[in-house]
């Protein structure tokens, strides 16, 4: 398979890093969901806590990889041609989920240096972006939680959208961001 997208599927660099982008939200999902579990201040609340701040920054990473990868190449068409309505909702989500890979994890970074806490990446600890506010910190704490559930909706609405595309018309919607069967 190519890296590289043609006209008729996605490259394998775009389906990896799209997939590997599916595993990582439902970890960045599980890890905050998960961590409601645990006694406040127990470790495995903070390590869980630690993970959702490390693999949130993996996303913001990651989405650069996939958006030159997005960009390596034509978007393959969806035969048949999806009526213009239908291409205009499916542009606006798109845009709205590259929104949501960047700009949820910036918010979590600017939450954490808000805060004044470290900012863990692996092993390293990554400079903070603004200075002390704790005011601030709540505030966009507020409009990350926020936000978070509007991704719920938003990765719902793609995954329903793609299993009605395979299901209900058929196209290949779907298909294309799948990898080729030998």
């Amino acid at each position: 398979m190519n890296w590289k997208n043609s006209v008729s599927r996605y490259g394998s660099l775009s389906i990896g890093v799209h997939w590997l982008m599916v595993l990582l939200f439902v970890a960045v999902y599980g890890t905050m969901e998960l961590h409601e579990l645990f006694e406040k201040g127990s470790d495995t609340r903070e390590a869980m806590k630690t993970w959702h701040f490390m693999l949130g920054l993996l996303v913001f990473v990651l989405v650069w990889l996939r958006l030159a990868a997005r960009l390596s190449g034509p978007a393959p068409a969806i035969q048949p041609e999806l009526p213009n309505l239908q291409q205009l909702s499916s542009r606006l989500l798109h845009l709205a989920l590259y929104a949501l890979m960047i700009g949820m994890p910036l918010i979590g970074w600017l939450i954490l240096s808000a805060a004044g806490k470290p900012i863990p990446f692996f092993g390293l600890e990554l400079p903070a972006l603004i200075s002390e506010n704790k005011d601030l910190a709540e505030q966009l704490e507020e409009l990350h939680e926020v936000i978070g559930t509007t991704g719920y909706f938003l990765i719902g609405l793609h995954t329903v959208a793609a299993l009605y595309h395979h299901y209900i018309t058929r196209d290949n919607t779907l298909t294309r961001m799948l990898p080729e069967r030998k």
